[in-house]
């Protein structure tokens, strides 16, 4: 993307954030970049060196498959590989936006490289832990080529609007960027009938303390 079509889709997704939620920006990475990355997550798939990915945090944290059936892989920006620096420097980019535009105070991102394999899914959740507020924003980028409705695997966001909500589902189409409030939708993964790729994570607004 070039500089000036960055900054006008940046621009979107902030304005739909600021009256939605939720905003979704199309080919954030393009086909050559999403076949990058995939090169990397097959290695470590190949390699096992995908875990189980568990619900709570800390002392309550437990992997639960009947909530959640993925499997994860930490990114450590500083020994990043290549394709995926690339996908970590545009959240640079889009941090810095968000701060100058929507004033969040953004300051650290965390992310993982996620796989879904065949029939798993992850169950109605908010993002954002009660004892830990500092996701303020989650964002998913997809790296499934070739994927239809019939595939399933659909993100279903759950709206707020007045004393109702709205179901938006969102399929997982390779170069597809979600952004979402961590504090206000709560979101499922459906059941997936192939194996489902993206990049994981959320822009927080303090440091990240611990080591993954």
């Amino acid at each position: 993307m070039t500089t000036q079509n960055i900054e006008t889709r940046f621009n979107q997704l902030a304005d739909d954030l600021s009256e939605n939620g939720y905003g979704i920006i199309e080919s954030f990475l393009s086909d050559e970049e999403v076949k990058d990355i995939l090169s990397v997550l097959d290695r470590y798939q190949e390699a096992g060196d995908l875990k189980r990915a568990g619900i709570g945090q800390a002392e309550n944290h437990q992997v639960d498959r009947s909530q959640r059936g993925d499997l994860i892989r930490w990114i450590e920006p500083e020994k990043a590989k290549d394709p995926t620096q690339v996908y970590l420097d545009r959240m640079r980019e889009l941090m810095q936006f968000i701060n100058r535009t929507c004033f969040l105070s953004l300051k650290d991102f965390e992310f993982h490289y996620t796989l879904y394999p065949v029939g798993t899914f992850y169950k109605r959740h908010l993002d954002q832990f009660k004892q830990d507020d500092h996701r303020k924003l989650s964002v998913i980028c997809y790296l499934n080529f070739d994927w239809s409705e019939a595939d399933g695997g659909q993100l279903r966001m759950y709206k707020p609007v007045g004393a109702d909500e709205q179901a938006i589902d969102v399929l997982p189409v390779a170069g597809r960027m979600v952004c979402f409030r961590s504090d206000l939708l709560e979101h499922e993964v459906l059941p997936t009938a192939k194996e489902r790729k993206s990049l994981t994570g959320w822009l927080r607004d303090q440091l990240l303390d611990v080591p993954f």
